[in-house]
C-alpha cells in the first residue's frame, strides 16, 4: 500500500516475521554494494529482534563485517553500557560479537553539553563521508533504520521542536526531551537521516497502533516528515496495524 509518493508499506505477521524481512531487506542492501557500506541503526525496543538475528547464522556469514559501518540515528546523553544507551544496546546484542571496533561509530556522550556532542559526531559523519553536503546521488547511508514514538517522534525529532526545520546540521542537541526518559539526547535531523538509499521503519505492537493510526492518516508528526532520497519502507506487523488498513 503507497504511503505519499515515496513510502511504502508491508504488513507481516507478528515481531518475529518483522524481524526476519527487515533482516533480509537489510542484507540486500548490503549485498548490492561492493564497496564501504554505512548502517544507521536506532535504539528502542523495535530493533532488538532484528539486532539478535543478525548477530546469528546463517545472517552473521552474510554480512561482509569488514567492510560494513555502524552508526546511530539518536543517542541519550548517559554513560556507555547505561541501560538507556541505544549504541550500548546494540553493541551487546550485535556489535561488539561481530563488527571491528574501528567499524563501530557511537555518539559521543562523555561531554555535558548535547551541542557539543552532536558537533563532534558531525564532524565525523562528515569526514566519513568525505563532503560538507549530502549529495543525492550519493547517499551517506545504505540503510537507515528507524521507529516511531508515541507522539510520532522519530530519532529524537520531536513534534514542535526546531529540530525539524534544520537544514545546515546534520546532527543536532536536544536539551529536554518530552516522553520518557527525560534526559538530554543528540539526533541526527532531516538532512542526514534522508540520505540514504532505504530508510527502514519498524513499527510493532498493539501499543503503537494509536500513533500509527494518526501516522496513516498523513497526520503532521515527524516520523512521517522523515523521507530517504532513495527508497522509504514502513515495516508493520499486525499487532500495530489499523483494521482499516492493509498492506503488500
Amino acid at each position: 500500500m503507497g504511503l505519499g509518493d515515496h513510502r511504502r508499506l508491508i504488513t507481516v505477521s507478528d515481531p518475529d516475521a518483522l524481524a526476519q524481512t527487515a533482516a533480509e531487506r537489510l542484507l540486500t542492501r548490503i549485498a548490492g554494494n561492493p564497496g564501504r557500506i554505512a548502517i544507521c541503526l536506532t535504539g528502542g525496543s523495535s530493533p532488538k529482534r532484528l539486532y539478535g538475528l543478525l548477530a546469528q547464522d546463517p545472517y552473521r556469514r552474510r554480512i561482509p563485517w569488514e567492510r560494513v559501518h555502524w552508526f546511530i540515528g539518536d543517542e541519550r546523553l548517559v554513560a556507555p553500557g547505561d541501560p538507556l544507551h541505544n549504541m550500548s544496546m546494540a553493541r551487546e546484542i550485535l556489535l561488539d560479537r561481530c563488527a571491528p571496533a574501528d567499524n563501530i561509530h557511537p555518539i559521543p556522550t562523555d561531554h555535558p553539553s548535547p551541542d557539543e556532542c552532536a558537533r563532534r559526531y558531525e564532524r565525523e559523519l562528515k569526514s566519513f563521508y568525505g563532503a560538507e553536503q549530502p549529495d543525492p546521488a550519493k547517499p551517506l547511508f545504505d540503510v537507515v533504520l528507524m521507529g516511531a514514538g508515541p507522539d510520532g517522534h522519530t530519532a529524537s525529532l520531536f513534534p514542535g521542536y526546531a529540530a525539524l526545520d534544520e537544514r545546515a546540521r546534520w546532527v543536532v542537541g536536544v536539551p529536554t526531551a518530552p516522553v520518557e526518559p527525560h534526559v538530554p539526547r543528540v539526533t541526527l535531523t532531516f538532512p542526514a537521516l534522508e540520505a540514504c538509499r532505504e530508510m527502514l521503519f519498524e513499527v510493532a505492537g498493539g501499543e503503537k497502533r494509536a500513533i500509527l493510526t494518526r501516522l496513516l492518516a498523513g497526520e503532521n508528526l515527524p516520523a512521517n516528515r522523515a523521507q530517504s532520497v532513495g527508497e522509504t519502507v514502513w515495516l508493520i506487523d499486525k499487532g500495530a496495524l489499523p483494521e482499516s488498513f492493509g498492506g503488500e
